[in-house]
């Protein structure tokens, strides 16, 4: 028994002996090995690509152009804007067609790097994704009604009780609560939603922002933008991105200010324009 239990242990320590003249010691870790994103911007670097999310109802911020297929047909002066950034990040741009309202979550989720849709700033939007400066700080806010009832709106009191369409978490929406509180707010997510109840009489009226309502009222004889306006002063439009993300927010904010320097916005709204009225736009 005890030359067996000899033997046995022979057998063991020359197995350990094999076991360690054959392994390998561990291979270390590649000093050259790219470190891992530790941010927003590091992340689109690293993947090569932003994502878009917007809402292609607002001509000529965000429309369809119908002669074109894929993302390609998403154009207007939002979108030149958005190619822009990811020029001057030299990635590609990845753009996603949604409702508004899921334009605004896309960016809180993480599902899409940045929204741009035409943005107003708002206190409770800016508590729950990081905004951009600003940019195209003209233009007014107003509301679109039907052509031969265009004299029963010039004032205030004229929307008491009537039903105005707007779009859910918008600023047109804010707008209509807080100065309008007599009229009934007609919750909607799409523009072109609104137009369509609109032409149709389903609504009185439908908010909208005088760059766009001027817009569709050129493609639609049967509308026109109220006499009334909201007291309103703008801010500019922003770019949304997923709160705290104060490197890609500083980036963006870099690249909007040579956009702005440059005049460059104002000349992607004069293309879209032109582009909107030879396409007719709805």
């Amino acid at each position: 028994m005890k030359k067996l239990l000899t033997l046995t242990l022979a057998g063991l320590m020359m197995l350990a002996v094999l076991t360690g003249c054959n392994s390998q010691p561990a291979a270390p870790s590649e000093p050259n090995a790219p470190a891992e994103p530790q941010n927003s911007l590091e992340r689109i670097l690293a993947s090569g690509k932003i994502v878009l999310a917007t809402s292609p109802d607002f001509a000529p911020f965000e429309f369809i152009d119908p002669t074109k297929t894929g993302q390609e047909s998403i154009v207007g002066a939002d979108i030149e804007l958005a190619k822009y950034i990811a020029d001057k990040l030299g990635v590609e741009l990845e753009i996603k067609s949604m409702d508004f309202s899921a334009v605004l979550a896309a960016v809180q989720q993480g599902t899409a790097d940045m929204a741009i849709s035409g943005l107003a700033y708002k206190a409770d939007r800016a508590e729950v994704m990081d905004l951009s400066e600003g940019y195209n700080k003209t233009g007014y806010q107003g509301l679109l009604v039907r052509a031969d009832e265009a004299d029963q709106y010039t004032k205030a009191e004229d929307f008491a009780g009537k039903t105005v369409a707007v779009q859910n978490g918008s600023l047109q929406h804010e707008l209509l609560t807080q100065q309008l509180p007599d009229a009934k707010p007609q919750l909607i997510t799409n523009i072109n939603d609104g137009i369509m109840m609109l032409v149709e009489g389903k609504v009185d009226a439908l908010g909208m922002s005088g760059a766009s309502g001027d817009q569709y009222a050129k493609n639609y004889d049967a509308i026109v933008m109220s006499e009334y306006r909201y007291d309103y002063v703008s801010e500019g439009t922003r770019v949304g991105l997923m709160k705290n993300s104060p490197e890609l927010l500083a980036k963006i904010n870099e690249i909007i200010a040579e956009v702005e320097a440059e005049g460059l916005y104002q000349k992607w709204i004069g293309e879209a324009q032109e582009l909107s009225d030879s396409l007719a736009v709805s």
